[in-house]
């Protein structure tokens, strides 16, 4: 039961990164920062939620789909 909370939990976490990215880079709050600096942890941000994309599917993929539901 838990690794169905998890899973969905890893999709909210996902667009939490990319939206932080996102945010990092664009928004004008933070001009004060280095343009740079911005682009690097905006860009890691970014990256790091297209892999958490990439396992999250699976992990989805084996607890909702899985035929071995051991459900207790």
């Amino acid at each position: 039961m838990y690794d169905k909370v998890f899973a969905i939990f890893g999709v909210f976490m996902v667009f939490f990164y990319i939206g932080l990215g996102v945010f990092i880079i664009f928004h004008p709050l933070l001009d004060h920062l280095d343009k740079a600096l911005r682009l690097i942890f905006g860009i890691t941000l970014i990256i790091y939620g297209i892999y958490r994309i990439m396992y999250s599917y699976e992990k989805i993929k084996k607890s909702f789909f899985s035929k071995d539901d051991d459900d207790e």
